[in-house]
């Protein structure tokens, strides 16, 4: 009997306890798993592109904000134009939706010190960019702070804008949300025009127009006016589209809506409405099978990679809008119901791959972990998608890119999810759903790569990071593959949960963690996997 067992070097720690020696750097996750601290940064970065207004499998709404609200406070007062900046990221394009990003601002601007309020006034018009977003913005800064100096100057600017044109699309197209109108607006802000336009433009937002000008006043208010005339002329719906170049959000409240006039704003329509109204425009017979000048539309659109840049449309928000369209109208709001047409869907496929950023194939050899247990069945946002489906896709999409790869599923075992670069999303999604249950061990992808003698350049885990079940922590069975199978494997693990683990060795120089649902990750992985980064 000896104790060497005792005195020897601990190889092996459960994830149920902090590895010894390293307790400072861990954290107890709420699934009862040891993982390393991701720190202020990285958590901010995860909250702001994932956004927390809705509950995850191992916490609420509730709880997840008050997480973010204290990152945000923590991470201001450590460095408000940092702060600034991640904020630009995600709203640019690269959070599910722009939520997040403006709940951010919000507290940005009440940081304590001037930079705060400086980084707060330059980025906001890159940030409220719409009336949509200027609305939300009101309704969390009178909830959350009132209106001080600072607001009262960026929100009198947004409203006197010089591109008046701009504005009264905006004022048109969202004229209430939140609880506030543009009548609201001008009146808090105390808004004065300096031209004829915004004069004209206010006049209509305080009191309307009683008479109609007999003339479009000038090109910034061509819309307003032919909005005017459509409220006095419901009939001639169809003129009032074609030559005021209205929004389905301008005429159907005043207007007469038929399939002609539906084809008409079809004619028009930018690609976020497009993706929203595809089974609308399908249930009124503007999108048909036999219906080619349609559909080669609606091709040209959404499977533009430059449209979709420019549209901002998040690649999430398309997978939504397959799911969606292909449930016939069981899915989503929608009160309608259609028959999908199989182009629209073949269509939607090649743009949920189009809306990530990948290159051509590295010619390394790369491993998917997707993470496949139970707590990923948990839905993400109002995207009426599961993190599990989620993270199917963004793995089948960096997949595609490489000549040489496998998927697997983990929980605690490594499943085979019989996934290929030649499934369609939509059985991908729906094999990986299939096998989503169990608990979470991360460890298994190793141990399973480590027995099959599987030599991968790149392990790419795709998981909310709460890894517990193991008899050994992900880092140290990391450590393990490398001695035994490949001393240069290059890990990722892509967190597509707004909490503060990371099942990165912060001390491991060839592992690194991305925050998800970025449509950067797959190019961003590639570059990792050939050194680029």
């Amino acid at each position: 009997m000896n104790y060497k067992f005792f005195t020897q070097k601990q190889q092996q720690t459960p994830q149920s306890q902090p590895i010894p020696g390293r307790e400072s750097e861990m954290i107890q996750g709420r699934s009862g798993g040891w993982m390393f601290d991701a720190g202020i940064w990285k958590m901010l970065r995860r909250c702001l592109l994932i956004g927390t207004a809705k509950s995850t499998y191992y916490a609420g709404k509730r709880e997840l904000t008050e997480d973010f609200v204290a990152v945000v406070r923590e991470a201001v007062a450590e460095n408000p134009t940092k702060v600034a900046e991640e904020i630009l990221y995600a709203s640019d394009g690269r959070s599910i939706n722009n939520s997040a990003p403006i709940f951010a601002l919000v507290l940005l601007s009440m940081g304590e010190a001037p930079e705060a309020k400086k980084a707060f006034q330059e980025i906001f018009p890159q940030v409220v960019r719409t009336g949509s977003h200027f609305y939300e913005w009101l309704n969390y800064t009178k909830s959350l702070r009132g209106f001080g100096k600072v607001i009262r100057e960026v929100g009198k600017n947004w409203l006197s804008r010089e591109d008046v044109k701009g504005l009264a699309y905006q004022l048109l197209k969202y004229q209430q949300r939140q609880g506030f109108s543009h009548r609201d607006a001008l009146r808090l802000f105390h808004v004065k025009p300096t031209t004829e336009d915004q004069q004209l433009l206010f006049n209509w937002v305080i009191k309307g127009w009683e008479e109609l000008p007999s003339e479009i006043p000038s090109e910034a208010l061509a819309q307003i006016w032919w909005y005017e005339w459509l409220k006095r002329n419901p009939d001639q719906t169809h003129e009032a589209i074609s030559q005021g170049r209205l929004t389905h959000e301008m005429a159907a409240p005043v207007g007469k809506m038929d399939k002609q006039a539906w084809q008409l704003l079809f004619n028009q329509m930018p690609i976020g409405a497009m993706l929203r109204n595809l089974g609308s425009l399908t249930e009124l017979g503007v999108l048909r099978a036999d219906a080619g000048a349609n559909l080669s539309r609606v091709e040209a659109v959404l499977n533009n990679k430059e449209h979709l840049r420019k549209g901002r449309i998040h690649p999430i928000d398309v997978l939504k809008a397959l799911k969606t369209y292909q449930s016939g109208g069981r899915l989503g709001r929608s009160q309608k119901t259609w028959n999908p047409v199989s182009r629209i869907v073949d269509i939607l496929e090649t743009a949920v791959e189009l809306s990530f950023e990948v290159v051509e194939p590295t010619g390394k050899s790369f491993m998917h972990a997707v993470d496949v247990s139970g707590s990923m069945g948990s839905l993400v946002a109002d995207m009426g998608l599961s993190c599990c489906e989620i993270a199917t896709t963004m793995a089948l999409v960096t997949a595609k890119a490489e000549k040489n790869y496998t998927i697997r599923g983990f929980a605690t075992d490594f499943r085979n999810l019989d996934i290929t670069a030649k499934d369609s999303f939509s059985s991908a999604v729906r094999k990986a759903s299939n096998q989503n249950f169990g608990g979470t061990d991360a460890s298994v992808a190793y141990d399973w790569m480590i027995k099959n003698k599987f030599k991968a350049d790149v392990v790419c885990f795709w998981t909310d990071s709460e890894s517990w079940a193991g008899r050994r922590h992900p880092s140290q069975a990391l450590a393990e593959y490398r001695n035994k199978v490949n001393r240069n494997v290059k890990a990722v693990y892509v967190t597509l949960a707004p909490y503060r683990i990371t099942l990165v060795d912060p001390k491991d120089p060839l592992s690194w963690d991305l925050a998800g649902f970025d449509p950067s990750t797959p190019r961003v992985i590639q570059m990792l996997a050939t050194g680029e980064l």
